[in-house]
Parts: C-alpha cells; sequence; structure tokens
C-alpha cells in the first residue's frame, strides 16, 4: 500500500507519528468510453474556453471567484489556512462511538505508526479499548479539512473520516405519509416476517452479483454469443393486499437460518 498522507496525532502532549493508508478500494469494472464507430477511445482535454486551446497541467492553477474576480490560490496558501491541520491530527475530546449517528460516517483510513511512535500508538491504541471511546479529531488531507474519529480495531488504529453537520441535507423536504393507519394483524405479520429473515450478519456472505453477471455478459458477448437479456416487472403491492402479502412472505422458504 501506499500512504496518502504522513504527519502525527496529537494525543495530549504527546505526538505520535502516523501514516495514513486508504481501507478500501475501487472494485467496479474499468470501463472505457469510446466511439460507437470504429470504437476509439474517448480523450478529454482541459480547454481554455475562451481559446479553445488544451492547457497544460503545469499551467492550471485553483481560483475562488470571488465579487466577480478570481482569487488564485498557492499550495502554500492552503498549508497557511491551518499549518497545524496539515501536520497533526489533534485529539480534540473522547466521546463515545454509539453518540455519533451513523449518518456522519464516512471514509475510512488505516494508521500506522511511524518510525519511534510505536509505544506511544500501541498506548493509544489500549487506552481507546479500555474506555470504549474514540478520539475526536481534525486534520487537513489535499486541501479540505475533516472531521475523524480515531478508534481501536482489531490490533490497529483506524481514522473514520466523519460529515460536518452542515454537509447532511434537511429531510423536511420529503414527502412522507401523514395519514397512514397500520392495524394490529399487519404489523404483528410484518415483525413475523422480520423474525424469519433475521440472521446474524457476516459480510463475506455478501459479494458484488452485479459485477459478476456483468462479467458473464462481456465473456459471452467476446465469444460471440447473444446473451439472454432477463427482463422483470415490478409489481407494487396495493394497500388492501398489504396483509395478504405478508402472510405469503412467511410461507415461503427464506434460505436463512434464523436468528435464535
Amino acid at each position: 500500500m501506499r500512504s496518502i498522507w504522513s504527519g502525527s496525532i496529537g494525543f495530549g502532549l504527546v505526538n505520535i507519528p502516523v501514516k495514513i493508508y486508504s481501507a478500501t478500494q475501487d472494485s467496479r469494472l474499468d470501463l472505457d468510453m469510446l466511439d460507437s464507430k470504429g470504437l476509439a477511445h474517448i480523450k478529454f482535454k482541459r480547454v481554455n474556453e475562451n481559446t479553445g486551446k488544451e492547457v497544460p497541467w503545469e499551467q492550471i492553477v485553483k481560483g475562488y471567484l470571488y465579487n466577480d474576480e478570481y482569487v488564485v490560490l498557492e499550495d502554500e496558501d492552503f498549508e497557511a489556512a491551518s499549518p497545524k491541520k496539515s501536520k497533526i491530527i489533534e485529539i480534540e475530546s473522547f466521546v463515545e462511538e454509539v453518540e455519533i449517528d451513523d449518518i456522519y460516517f464516512e471514509n475510512p483510513y488505516y494508521l500506522e505508526p511511524g518510525k519511534g511512535g510505536e509505544k506511544a500508538y500501541e498506548l493509544l491504541l489500549k487506552s481507546l479499548e479500555k474506555t470504549g471511546k474514540v478520539g475526536l479529531s481534525r486534520f487537513v488531507l489535499r486541501t479540505q479539512e475533516h472531521l475523524s474519529v480515531i478508534r481501536p480495531r482489531e490490533n490497529y488504529l483506524l481514522l473514520q473520516q466523519l460529515r460536518f453537520e452542515e454537509e447532511i441535507r434537511s429531510p423536511e423536504e420529503l414527502t412522507l405519509p401523514s395519514q397512514v393507519t397500520i392495524n394490529k394483524k399487519e404489523l404483528d405479520m410484518a415483525v413475523e416476517l422480520i423474525k424469519q429473515y433475521s440472521a446474524e450478519f457476516d459480510i463475506s456472505q455478501y459479494k458484488d452479483e452485479y459485477k459478476a453477471e456483468l462479467l458473464k455478459i462481456i465473456k459471452a458477448k467476446a465469444s460471440g454469443k447473444k446473451p439472454v437479456i432477463k427482463k422483470m416487472k415490478v409489481v407494487h403491492t396495493k394497500s388492501d393486499d398489504l396483509f395478504e402479502q405478508l402472510k405469503a412472505s412467511l410461507t415461503k422458504p427464506t434460505g436463512k437460518k434464523r436468528a435464535s
């Protein structure tokens, strides 16, 4: 793996040298954009909208439109905005992880101790395990400030990026049911259906089936075969049929072990 950030974790007066590694990887099929006539690759160019000429990377700068004029920002400007957060993941407080709503959780990253920081790293790991707390922190990555928690996972520290409250859109614009009556027998039947489908969570049992099926189609087309298209029409359940549909669902085998 290749680290994407190096600096320190600020833990009180202790600075722990660390490196950050992305904990996730893209598993999607790598599809190219082609011209349907001749199947030539489609290329994207960085073009000056005034001259129409292509602009080389070394000539491109970042700017912010302020009062109808662009202010150009250099690399040192981003670091000057918060030099400490560019180098240190400062733990500001320790909180219970269960107090953080799941909607705020975003990208996970692995934390690796730097040279000389092994003992302090292990101390923070063991302390978090013993207290059941996570370290709430802020740092700058790729010219942007991120809120995050540092938490123990197995035998290492995981940095979980969080969304700021301002990034969460309000649900007030949703059109939700306001005058719907659910009778007891429907609720009881739905609860029974949930119990029948209940099982212990095991992420290893879930694979990207869509990608696998798409790959089968690609291989079939590559060998000159015409893939069979599976057509499906979804019939929505009417309110009057709800109880009968739930009842029928309970009679179907689920293929899953029921939780005890």
